[in-house]
């Protein structure tokens, strides 16, 4: 299973790819930043005090 990081690394080395659309790249970005915001919001769950 991948974690929420590991898919954030993956998504950053497509970018990196030179055989990208536009619309695959767009694609791509927006995947990343919906991630990236969801290991934000989860990290900030978990140091949040109860």
């Amino acid at each position: 299973m991948t974690t929420r990081h590991d898919h954030i690394q993956m998504l950053r080395a497509e970018l990196t790819s030179f055989h990208l659309s536009r619309r695959e790249r767009r694609q791509i970005e927006r995947e990343l930043k919906q991630a990236c915001a969801q290991f934000a919001a989860e990290r900030h769950d978990k140091t949040t005090p109860a």
